[in-house]
């Protein structure tokens, strides 16, 4: 052994685990997506002419004057797979017998299934976490993390462009 701080430097490192990278939501986006999000005008809360303030549809309504890019399912390829964290708001589907939710939809934005239009396919996350976790305010955001899959989920609720299996998730922290 020529070098033992090599081999112990070496040792120590392969049981040091990288912390998983930090995402934003518009890093989700493929850029000709990014780019039409840029160019988009203005949405607003008042629902659409036939009922007026009403988005209380859930996060599968359509109103067909929002641009195309609002109901895009395109996604960023090179992200499926990897070890990610992001902050995102839950919309609950599934709970455990001890009442804890273990699958909800992340979303980037508070309220995104009341009205408001809802995000696109590729800005809405199914996340799975098995240990499950208490939503008692829908506007509160949490961090997760784990592994961002793309998979093509659609369900009565919603369709999303991602799957998130969660190894963490906690009440955001502001970091």
């Amino acid at each position: 052994m020529r070098y033992p701080w090599l081999y112990l430097l070496l040792a120590l490192s392969l049981g040091v685990e990288a912390a998983p990278r930090t995402v934003d939501w518009l890093d989700l986006l493929p850029e000709e997506d990014y780019q039409a999000m840029l160019d988009m005008p203005e949405i607003g809360h008042e629902g659409t002419e036939e009922a007026p303030g009403d988005f209380t549809s859930g996060l599968r309504q359509r109103d067909e004057s929002l641009p195309a890019v609002m109901y895009s399912t395109r996604v960023v390829s090179e992200l499926d797979g990897q070890s990610l964290r992001i902050a995102g708001y839950p919309v609950p589907l599934e709970s455990n017998s001890a009442g804890l939710f273990t699958r909800f939809f992340l979303v980037p934005y508070a309220g995104a299934c009341i009205h408001v239009p809802p995000p696109p396919p590729n800005q809405i996350i199914l996340v799975d976490y098995p240990s499950g976790i208490a939503i008692d305010d829908l506007y509160e955001p949490f961090w997760m993390q784990g592994t961002l899959l793309v998979d093509q989920t659609s369900n009565e609720l919603a369709d999303a462009s991602y799957r998130f299996d969660a190894d963490r998730v906690w009440v955001y922290d502001g970091e």
